[in-house]
């Protein structure tokens, strides 16, 4: 059986940035240790082996073809919210974020904060057409937008406790109807079209005065019971905690305990989320000094124990400051190398896209991949790199006398060109961590 070569991935270079990085983060972030996990992980959860079993149309393996191989789509999600699709200043901004995003991306997180969707009761904003509202374009939008560049998309959030309307009343049991009345209204037009979903976001941290608060969060499961029924089963159905909550221990999270309860409870949770964000310099460089990147493994480990999906929900890293750009780029790499390494990992969600487009006082941190001008900044052409040269599979082969080959490569759809006697027919095929292992060609 013939295995497929693979073609050589241009190597990483590193930014300059590393001189800007302190010695402790430096210790960590390169011990050999660490690499090395994170190099298996890659290898043993990212990747997979398949064999192509190509056949004459009679059913009679065909030997010595050549076969090439290219990756053209990720399983694996690596997105950003989308909160201003159509919203830039002029139809050239809202070309070069669109076209830019879907270049480096194929997740997209669509805006459903209930102040947006429905800003006076009765006023609902789905459909294009809507009156604008900055960062809460009419959902309805983004279909198209997915439809042409192969995006996944995700709606955030069904229930949280901000940026809710002015006009919700106080009183518990007219904010649950209002809320089954949202949950149904969502469901009947997104169930179908949208496969993700966050669905309680923040219960931690949720504010006294919201009207559902207690302190045993029951508003949790009584939101996930309304919400399963009315969506697929094959839809993700996410409980997102915030950035004090990602990678901290089992032993040491309130998060865990309760997600071990809802569980057990049969409450129909499909996913786990965690945020990271830095909404200032200062809160980078801090981190610098304090995070540990064995810890965040070992933590994401324990979540394991529950055979979720984990998604990383939200991602903020400043570029401002002394030696912002490349310091960016450099802390994306790491933290992207060790999320992509956690075996439960389905996703990773980048923030603001755009320098620009953060909610106000966020934009002095200049969080974007893009500048304003939606050109690629030093994080974008890094992210770039890794997920299209690094994490992207190419190769050849010839088959055997039993006309197959084999080969191992990153999850995702591929385009298989298949030449044999100066014929020369392309095929699409799915590489799937949860799929067949053998794909039947017909030549």
């Amino acid at each position: 059986m013939t295995t497929i070569r693979f073609f050589p991935v241009l190597a990483l270079v590193l930014t300059t940035a590393q001189a800007a990085l302190p010695e402790v983060y430096l210790k960590r972030w390169r011990d050999p240790a660490l690499q090395h996990r994170i190099e298996q992980n890659i290898e043993d959860y990212r990747k997979g082996d398949a064999t192509l079993e190509l056949v004459d149309a009679a059913g009679k393996a065909i030997s010595g073809a050549t076969v090439e191989l290219h990756q053209t789509g990720h399983e694996f999600l690596f997105g950003a919210n989308a909160f201003v699709l159509g919203q830039l200043r002029t139809p050239e901004l809202n070309r070069g974020y669109e076209e830019s995003f879907a270049k480096l991306l194929n997740f997209a997180t669509v805006p459903f904060y209930w102040a947006g969707t429905e800003p006076t009761q009765g006023e609902l904003r789905y459909a294009e057409g809507s009156r604008e509202i900055w960062r809460r374009p009419p959902a309805d939008r983004f279909l198209p937008w997915a439809e042409k560049y192969g995006l996944t998309l995700k709606g955030h959030p069904l229930l949280w406790h901000a940026h809710n309307p002015d006009w919700l009343p106080k009183d518990p049991a007219v904010v649950k109807e209002l809320f089954r009345k949202r949950f149904r209204e969502i469901a009947s037009r997104y169930a179908e079209k949208i496969p993700i979903w966050d669905v309680v976001n923040e219960s931690q941290t949720v504010y006294k005065t919201f009207p559902l608060y207690s302190v045993d969060r029951a508003y949790v499961p009584w939101t996930f019971r309304e919400i399963a029924p009315l969506f697929p089963k094959s839809a993700v159905l996410l409980i997102n905690e915030g950035p004090r909550f990602n990678g901290v221990p089992a032993a040491e999270s309130k998060f865990f305990p309760q997600l071990k309860q809802l569980l057990a409870d049969g409450i129909d949770i499909r996913g786990i989320g965690f945020q990271q964000h830095y909404f200032r310099r200062e809160r980078l460089d801090a981190a610098m000094q304090t995070v540990d990147p064995v810890r965040w493994l070992n933590s994401y480990e324990d979540y394991g124990v529950f055979d979720l999906p984990i998604y990383i929900t939200e991602v903020t890293i400043p570029s401002a400051g002394p030696d912002g750009e490349a310091l960016q780029a450099e802390i994306l790499r790491d933290y992207y190398r060790l999320w992509f390494a956690v075996p439960k990992m389905a996703g990773i969600t980048y923030w603001n896209f755009a320098d620009g487009t953060a909610v106000k006082g966020e934009n002095e941190a200049k969080s974007g991949l893009v500048d304003e001008a939606m050109q690629p900044k030093a994080a974008y052409r890094m992210l770039h790199r890794m997920i299209h040269e690094e994490w992207t599979t190419r190769a050849q082969a010839q088959t055997t006398a039993a006309g197959s080959a084999t080969f191992r490569g990153f999850y995702g759809s591929y385009e298989v060109k298949v030449s044999h006697n100066g014929v020369t027919k392309t095929f699409q095929i799915k590489h799937s961590r949860s799929g067949e292992a053998r794909h039947r060609l017909a030549f």
